[in-house]
């Protein structure tokens, strides 16, 4: 009998995004593109249903409405795809890309108090994106909620479109 997988190899160790549908970013998404990445890979639970473990190498792209999370292990094996439906999430992602213009727009000219305000509202969306994400994945992938969070942040910016 084997022994279970040590919570340290349910993990990502690599993000790549589909660059093929890249368009020109602003230094603001380049910026927290990065730093999502960054602190996935630091620190971040990911474990697919039925996969002895990793450490796992993960590539997002979006294919035919469709957000797809290739996963292979650190050794380049292939652990699998899991594809889903872009429609659930078009709602949250809007109304996060609208109030992130606002809050960066607010960021120039705006109070701390209402700057605070915006940032409140951006912060709720991306918990509700990221807990959307959770409830998708579940019985295909297992993440923690810091985890989803930083994976919806890269799941808008493969989002944005020319």
């Amino acid at each position: 009998m084997s022994e279970p997988a040590s919570p340290d190899n349910h993990r990502i160790v690599n993000v790549s995004l589909d660059e093929r549908s890249v368009v020109r970013r602003s230094a603001e998404v380049e910026h927290e593109r990065a730093v999502a990445i960054f602190d996935l890979i630091e620190e971040n639970r990911f474990a697919p249903v039925g996969s002895e473990g990793g450490p796992y190498n993960l590539h997002l792209s979006i294919e035919e409405s469709r957000l797809v999370f290739d996963i292979r292990t650190d050794s380049d094996g292939t652990v699998g795809k899991v594809m889903l439906a872009l429609g659930p999430f078009r709602r949250v992602v809007k109304d996060y890309f609208t109030v992130c213009e606002s809050y960066y727009a607010a960021i120039k000219t705006s109070s701390p108090s209402q700057i605070e305000a915006i940032d409140m509202g951006r912060r709720g969306l991306h918990n509700e994106g990221a807990e959307l994400l959770r409830e998708r994945l579940a019985g295909k992938i297992e993440v923690d909620g810091n985890t989803a969070r930083r994976l919806f942040t890269l799941i808008c910016v493969l989002h944005i479109r020319g």
